[in-house]
């Protein structure tokens, strides 16, 4: 058995999302292609001595392109709780001492929480080497959020529903400049300013299903939520602007944001434009490639 392992935990982005009114439960159902990229938070777990309390440990990468504070408690921490689920779900302890180093900026809608609690998923099974099917660390990622079930495996797929339907796609050869803006959009009020703006919100999959491919043009994402998120924080709008100008094509937002993205034609070009961004306009600027999901576990 191993005693120590190392998990990556992908950032994603959503290259297309519908989204559907909300239930009785006041959840929102989508249809969203989302992709993993190559910014990674890093997850390292060592196993303790039976009996011994769990340690949980966040810090800043020093690579990191945006740090904000780390101000929340370990009870609402995705990870910490990813931990206790599958502790209750095999019915033991699993005492570890666990040290994320984070990348990916908090609230920016690159599903970081979630990735964080899918690594400590996965990593735990590898370094316990639990008896526990996929299908079943399905539905314990699925209680914790509807980004968790996709970014167990990660790479390219359609996801519907509540985060639950998850068909493979095509994994796309595509190179992105992610931006981080100051802008705050919490989850939250972006869907409930979604809410006032589409009242007649319906969930358009043939839409999303039409983008899934090898290659998308810079001009094709699409993101309901986007006219949402920059009335919850318009100086995102402001730094679309500006980045469009500079960029010469579309500028789009993964998630419910903050987090703005354009696609690139290949690693230099993305290279460039965001080395450009981050001289002209002073906005934390990285470079990515949609990749599959790097969640080979290291000792």
């Amino acid at each position: 058995m191993r005693s120590v392992v190392t998990v990556s935990a992908p950032a994603k982005v959503n290259l297309a999302l519908s989204v559907g009114p909300p239930g009785s439960d006041r959840m929102h159902q989508i249809a969203s292609w989302m992709v993993t990229t190559d910014l990674c938070d890093e997850l390292q777990l060592t196993r303790l001595p039976s009996g011994t309390p769990s340690r949980f440990a966040i810090l800043w990468h020093d690579d990191a392109p945006r740090k904000s504070a780390i101000d929340w408690s370990m009870s609402k921490d995705l990870a910490a709780l990813a931990h206790l689920a599958l502790e209750r779900r095999v019915q033991h302890a699993l005492p570890i001492q666990s040290r994320m180093l984070k990348r990916i900026p908090v609230g920016g809608g690159l599903g970081g929480g979630s990735s964080d609690a899918a690594a400590m998923l996965r990593g735990l099974v590898e370094l316990f080497e639990l008896d526990i099917s996929r299908a079943q660390l399905r539905e314990v990622a699925h209680a914790l959020g509807s980004d968790v079930p996709f970014l167990l495996e990660g790479g390219s797929a359609l996801v519907e529903g509540l985060g639950e339907r998850i068909t493979a796609a095509p994994m796309p050869d595509a190179h992105l400049v992610l931006v981080f803006p100051d802008a705050l959009c919490p989850t939250r009020n972006v869907y409930e300013k979604f809410d006032l703006i589409c009242a007649n919100a319906r969930i358009d999959a043939p839409r999303v299903r039409a983008l899934l491919a090898t290659q998308i043009a810079s001009h094709a994402p699409f993101n309901d939520l986007a006219l949402a998120a920059m009335e919850t924080a318009p100086t995102l709008l402001d730094d679309a602007e500006e980045i469009a100008r500079i960029a010469q094509r579309e500028v789009h937002v993964s998630g419910s944001g903050s987090t703005l993205f354009v696609i690139a034609d290949e690693a230099m070009h993305a290279e460039a434009l965001a080395t450009t961004i981050m001289r002209d306009l002073s906005l934390p600027a990285r470079s990515v490639r949609v990749t599959a999901s790097p969640a080979t576990v290291h000792e």
